[in-house]
C-alpha cells in the first residue's frame, strides 16, 4: 500500500492512519534529520481541529523525541502558518496533522522541509521505504540525547502578526463575510481582519472535533454565498479545514475560484511592476478562460501537473512569483512557500482598495469556460496505461480536432484511487457532458 499521496499521508484516523504509524514516522524523520548533520534540531508540529489531531500529534512527537529531536507543538494553526514559522524559527522540519477538506474521521500528515517546502517525491519514497520495511529497526539513541518538548515559541501570535503585516491599508468600511469551516481559522480569521479595521461576520467558528468541513467551508460554497447576500457584505471568504486554500464570493454572491483570483492578482501585480518574468503558473486543469485573459494582458501562463507542490517547484525554478490552482490554492512566493487562504483573501482586499472597484467587477475580468469532469473506474494497475494506449489517444485527438481552439481535453490518473479522470472544456455544457461520458466509458472498457 502506498502511504504518500499528492499531499502527504492521509487515511481514516485510528484505522489507516494509526498512532503507531505516526510514532514510527517520527522515528524515521528523526533519523533523516540527524543524517543531514543538523545540530540541536527541533521540529514544529501543528494541527487542525479534528478530534484525532491531538492523538496523532502526540504520537508523532513521541517518535521524534525518541529519535533525539526536540519538538515544539503549535497546537491548532493553519498549514501555511507552520510553513512560515518553520523558516522563521529555523526548525529542521514543520509537520501538520490535517486532512484538509476531508471529513473529520480522516486525518493526514504533511511534512515541510527546513525551507518550508513540501518534500520532493524522491524523499517521500525513501521515507516510505523505511516505514514499510518489516525489518526496520530504529537507530539506538543515548538516554541523554532523547528529545525534549520545546517551549516559549510565540507560534500563532507571530503568524497573526505576519498576516496583518501583509496589508498596508485600513480596511475600515469594508464588510467581510467569513466561513471558517470549523477549522484552523476559526479564531484567527476574525482576529486578523478586525485588527485591519474590517467589519466581520463569521460563521462555523465553533469546532468540536467532528464538525470540521461538515456542510461548511470551501466544500460548501453555498453557505458563504448565502451569508454575503443576507448580510450585505462586500466580499466573502470560505476556507477549508487547514486553511491553505480559499473560495471567495463577490458582493453579488458569485464565486471566485482560484483561476479568477489568479486573474485579479496577476493584473494587479503587473500594473505595479511586481509580476516577475510576467508569468503566472497554473496546472493542466486551469480554465482556458484564464489563458485567454492573461494573453490579452500580455502575461504568459505556464502549466504543471495538478498539485500545489508542482506549481511551487516551477515558480522557484523559474523565478515566478504568482501561481495556483482552480481549487483555491494560491501561492505568492515572495511571502510564503505554500498556499495560504487568508493571505490570498488579504491580497484580494488590497486590490479592491487600490482599484476602488467592487469585487464583482474584478470577478468579471475573465470568463470561465464550462468544464466537465467524469471519472472512469479502471483496474488500479492500469490507470496510467491510457498514456500509451493507441485507441484512447486517437479518441482524444478526434475530440481536440472537433473543438479546435474552442476547447480541450485533459486526461489524468487519480493519485490515490483506481480512476482515470476525464476533463473536457468548451462552450456547450451538454455537449461536453456527453463527450466526457462517452470517452470515460471507452476508457473503462479498454482498461479493464
Amino acid at each position: 500500500m502506498k502511504l504518500f499521496g499528492t499531499d502527504g499521508i492521509r487515511g481514516v484516523a485510528n484505522e489507516e492512519l494509526t498512532p503507531e504509524l505516526a510514532m514510527k514516522l517520527g522515528r524515521v524523520l528523526a533519523e533523516r534529520i540527524h543524517e543531514t548533520g543538523a545540530e540541536k534540531p527541533f521540529v514544529l508540529t501543528g494541527r487542525d481541529t479534528r478530534q484525532s489531531g491531538t492523538m496523532l500529534s502526540m504520537a508523532l512527537a513521541t517518535g521524534l523525541m525518541a529519535g533525539g529531536v526536540d519538538c515544539a507543538n503549535l497546537s491548532v494553526i493553519p498549514t501555511p502558518g507552520v510553513a512560515y514559522l518553520t523558516r522563521k524559527y529555523g526548525a529542521a522540519m514543520g509537520i501538520v496533522i490535517s486532512a484538509s477538506h476531508n471529513p473529520f474521521e480522516y486525518n493526514g500528515i504533511k511534512i515541510f522541509s527546513d525551507k518550508g517546502l513540501k518534500l520532493p517525491d524522491a524523499v517521500e519514497e525513501e521515507i516510505e521505504e523505511r516505514l514499510t520495511d518489516p525489518g526496520y529497526t530504529p537507530v539506538p539513541i543515548d538516554p541523554k540525547a532523547i528529545g525534549q518538548k520545546k517551549k516559549d515559541l510565540p507560534g500563532i501570535v507571530d503568524y497573526e502578526d505576519y498576516l496583518v503585516g501583509l496589508v498596508d491599508r485600513d480596511l475600515s468600511g469594508t464588510k467581510i463575510a467569513v466561513d471558517a469551516g470549523n477549522g484552523a481559522l476559526s479564531e484567527l480569521a476574525e482576529k486578523v481582519l478586525t485588527r485591519l479595521g474590517a467589519e466581520v461576520v463569521a460563521i462555523n467558528t465553533a469546532p468540536d472535533g467532528a464538525n470540521i468541513n461538515a456542510q461548511c467551508g470551501s466544500t460548501a460554497p453555498e453557505k458563504i454565498q448565502a451569508l454575503v447576500k443576507d448580510t450585505g457584505a462586500d466580499v466573502g471568504f470560505s476556507f477549508d479545514g487547514d486553511a491553505d486554500r480559499i473560495i471567495a464570493v463577490d458582493e453579488k454572491g458569485q464565486i471566485l475560484d482560484g483561476d479568477h483570483i489568479l486573474a485579479i492578482c496577476a493584473k494587479s501585480l503587473k500594473a505595479k511592476g511586481e509580476l516577475d518574468n510576467t508569468t503566472v503558473v497554473g496546472t493542466v486543469m486551469t480554465n482556458i478562460g484564464l489563458d485567454r485573459f492573461l494573453k490579452e494582458e500580455g502575461i504568459d501562463l505556464v502549466k504543471t501537473k495538478v498539485g500545489d507542490r508542482y506549481v511551487l517547484e516551477e515558480m522557484l525554478e523559474k523565478g515566478y512569483v504568482l501561481g495556483g490552482e482552480q481549487s483555491g490554492h494560491i501561492i505568492f512566493s515572495r511571502y510564503n512557500t505554500t498556499g495560504d487562504g487568508l493571505a490570498t483573501g488579504l491580497h484580494l482586499l488590497e486590490v479592491m482598495a487600490e482599484t476602488n472597484k467592487p469585487m464583482s467587477e474584478l470577478n468579471a475580468l475573465m470568463t470561465s469556460y464550462p468544464q466537465v469532469l467524469v471519472n472512469a473506474k479502471v483496474d488500479n494497475k492500469k490507470k496510467h496505461a491510457y498514456e500509451d494506449h493507441a485507441g484512447i489517444q486517437e479518441k482524444i485527438r478526434e475530440l481536440e480536432a472537433k473543438f479546435k481552439d474552442e476547447g480541450r481535453v485533459v486526461i489524468r490518473s487519480s493519485g490515490t484511487e483506481p480512476l482515470v479522470r476525464v476533463m473536457i472544456e468548451g462552450k456547450d455544457q451538454d455537449q461536453l457532458q456527453a463527450e466526457a461520458e462517452n470517452l470515460a466509458r471507452y476508457i473503462e472498457e479498454v482498461l479493464q
